[in-house]
């Protein structure tokens, strides 16, 4: 992340500079009126969650996006004002070396780079000073001494403000995708692998090439069920939105094939009136609706839907800890009928969730999964980089409430693009609500 900060006299000059040396993707952390003028302060690729990762316990104190940025710009200033007194110091340490004359152009060396770092005085040659001028040495060396120190504060101020350590052997390029990257979405891992394969040119390229490669990583499902036929199970933890989905499927389904070739199974039988939202789906599409229970097992009931194209298995949201866990996955995994089971994961989980709770499901043989709440995610690369690093192909992913408007069949490609139109709508928000 970039920041930068810019004086002009009216606001639309500052603007104009923002615009001429950021780009039109700079994002205003705070602009004030100062004395003959004005003062934007302005950051490249913000990152909200960096932003606060850098001001560490300090950002407990921001409560909304707005008080983040000001304190992030107020940061900004409180450094760059620490730089300059320490480059003046310098000069005023400079000009007064100079001033000893040439017998003592060796006794001290300055060395000012862009980290300003100050080598050491070498001891002896203090000693070798000339007497005659050892009032002026002593002060000049308590000088160095107060700067040296002033230094050293900035360092730690500066290195405190790095939200992770530095990546050795990579260009300024791949370490702006990474943050970029970040920003999509996706994690420091699979930001890095990405951006690691972008070996030299503008950061535009990389953007491009790592967007590739994460379509090319993100696997989906050829055929559509409604047309493949087929039984397939649903399982994901509660509130995921398994038994909304098998709503829109099968609403989907009757309107193309009809009623008759379409049964719904479920197999929560562990809470009280937990199967009473699929039997409203039968009723209102005139589906029927089988539960399975201590007098009807799965393998049971499949064999009596034999005759069905399409079988849709609704399963409770339970973790390991709940009581029926292992029999409910047991029973889909030794079916003799070939289940498709599939994971639902809803895009507003945060990425350690979504590989908790694929662990969780693994052994009963997860042939994909669905994505679901896409329209609550503020961004998908969190989603899309689950799905990359899993492997688990996805079926379809759903956007809203309506049934059965909001399903859609996956592809790779399409899943990217919303991802990137997702992001640029929520930078475009936060630039105007910093705006505002």
């Amino acid at each position: 992340m970039k920041v930068k900060r810019f004086f002009a006299q009216s606001m639309a000059e500052a603007l104009k500079q923002v615009r001429e040396q950021m780009g039109p993707d700079a994002v205003i952390l705070s602009n004030r009126r100062i004395d003959g003028g004005v003062e934007i302060v302005t950051a490249l690729d913000y990152d909200e969650n960096m932003a606060r990762q850098r001001l560490g316990d300090k950002a407990r104190e921001a409560t909304n996006g707005s008080r983040l940025a000001e304190m992030q710009a107020e940061q900004h200033r409180h450094l760059e004002q620490e730089l300059g007194r320490s480059r003046d110091r310098i000069r005023e340490v400079r000009e007064k070396r100079a001033s000893l004359g040439a017998e003592y152009a060796n006794g001290a060396s300055l060395i000012e780079d862009s980290d300003i770092e100050v080598a050491e005085l070498d001891a002896d040659k203090n000693v070798a000073l000339s007497t005659t001028a050892s009032g002026e040495a002593g002060h000049y060396s308590g000088e160095l001494a107060q700067m040296r120190a002033e230094i050293s504060s900035l360092r730690d101020l500066m290195g405190s403000q790095q939200a992770e350590p530095a990546k050795p052997a990579s260009s300024a390029v791949q370490q702006r995708l990474v943050e970029r990257l970040q920003e999509f979405g996706l994690g420091l891992e699979l930001a890095g692998s990405l951006s690691r394969r972008h070996k030299g040119g503008r950061l535009e390229d990389g953007w491009k090439q790592s967007l590739k490669m994460l379509a090319t990583g993100v696997k989906t499902s050829r055929q559509e069920w409604l047309d493949q036929g087929g039984v397939y199970a649903l399982v994901g933890p509660t509130g995921s939105g398994k038994t909304t989905t098998i709503g829109k499927l099968a609403a989907r389904h009757v309107l193309r094939h009809g009623a008759d070739s379409l049964a719904l199974v479920t197999t929560d039988r562990y809470r009280v009136a937990a199967h009473e939202q699929l039997f409203v789906f039968g009723r209102i599409l005139n589906v029927p609706v089988r539960v399975v229970d201590e007098s009807h097992s799965l393998d049971d009931i499949l064999d009596e839907l034999s005759d069905r194209h399409l079988v849709l298995i609704d399963t409770a949201g339970l973790t390991s800890t709940d009581k029926g866990y292992q029999q409910q996955l047991t029973e889909l995994a030794r079916s003799h009928h070939r289940i498709r089971t599939h994971l639902v994961v809803s895009a507003t989980s945060q990425p350690r969730i979504m590989k908790s709770v694929w662990h969780c499901y693994k052994m009963a043989n997860l042939a994909g999964c669905v994505m679901t709440k896409i329209d609550e995610a503020l961004t998908l690369g969190e989603s899309l980089g689950f799905v990359m690093e899993s492997g688990l192909p996805v079926a379809y992913y759903t956007d809203g409430q309506k049934i059965p408007e909001d399903l859609h069949h996956a592809e790779a490609v399409p899943l990217v693009r919303l991802a990137v139109e997702r992001l640029n709508a929520l930078q475009q928000q936060q630039a105007a609500a910093q705006g505002a």
